[in-house]
C-alpha cells in the first residue's frame, strides 16, 4: 500500500491546479446528483470544497499520479 502526500494548493500552478480539477470532475463515474453542471460550474464547485478544507488533492508516488478525495469529517 502506497503512501499518499497531500499536495498544498499553493504550490501548484493555476494551471497546474486546473488540469487536476478537470481530470476528477471528468472521470467516469462521478456523480453530481439529478442535476446537470457546466464544466466550469463542477470546476468551481470543486475549487471550492479545496478551499474551504472539505478535499485535499493526494499523490501516490507509486503510481505518480494524483487526484481529489472528500476530507473525513
Amino acid at each position: 500500500m502506497s503512501d499518499f502526500v497531500e499536495l498544498p494548493l499553493g504550490d501548484l500552478s493555476k494551471e497546474a491546479l486546473r488540469g487536476i480539477i478537470e481530470e476528477y470532475v471528468t472521470r467516469e463515474g462521478t456523480d453530481y446528483g439529478s442535476q446537470d453542471y457546466s464544466l466550469e460550474q463542477k470546476v468551481e464547485q470543486v475549487r471550492r470544497q479545496l478551499a474551504a478544507g472539505l478535499a485535499v488533492i493526494l499523490f501516490d508516488p507509486v503510481t505518480e499520479s494524483c487526484s481529489v478525495y472528500a476530507k473525513e469529517k
